[in-house]
């Protein structure tokens, strides 16, 4: 049974860290250092307009020689946000995630944002679900091996 969205929700919690349209990038980085995050949406009359990331600051600010506190974070925000339902699986999030070159992806049901998965969470998924499936695998081996070291012993 494939993960979903939802699922990696339900353990991580539905939090999303938002800045507005009007607040600038230093704001928004203030916000990612004191939340330890890598990203924030960008909220515009409650609808996302955008990203902010680590990236966008260091390719469209540093690079380009903008002063945080003096550069408005839809500047330099990334516009186009592509955004999941929560029942989508984890492996098309991570095909979206590697095709598209994304790290956070936004949750949205019925147009409202509801959460918020980034690459880690989709990563970590993806190894618990595997972890799983060896140990089922393993458990499955060993009463093979038992069922047929019992018969050998009966003969």
């Amino acid at each position: 049974m494939a993960v979903t969205v939802a699922e990696i929700l339900e353990k991580k919690g539905r939090k999303v860290w938002t800045v507005t349209s009007e607040q600038t990038v230093y704001e928004a980085l203030e916000l990612m250092a004191e939340k330890n995050i890598g990203a924030v949406l960008v909220m515009e009359a409650g609808k996302v307009v955008g990203i902010f990331s680590e990236r966008d600051y260091a390719r469209k600010g540093i690079l380009k020689g903008r002063v945080s506190k003096n550069t408005g974070v839809t500047e330099i925000m990334t516009r186009d946000v592509y955004c999941v339902p929560q029942w989508q699986t984890i492996d098309n999030c991570m095909g979206l995630m590697t095709d598209k070159r994304l790290r956070h992806l936004p949750v949205m049901e019925e147009g409202e944002l509801i959460g918020i998965v980034s690459i880690g969470d989709v990563v970590k998924a993806v190894i618990s679900e595997k972890e799983f499936a060896i140990h089922e695998l393993e458990m499955y081996v060993d009463d093979v091996l038992k069922t047929r070291n019992s018969r050998k012993k009966d003969l």
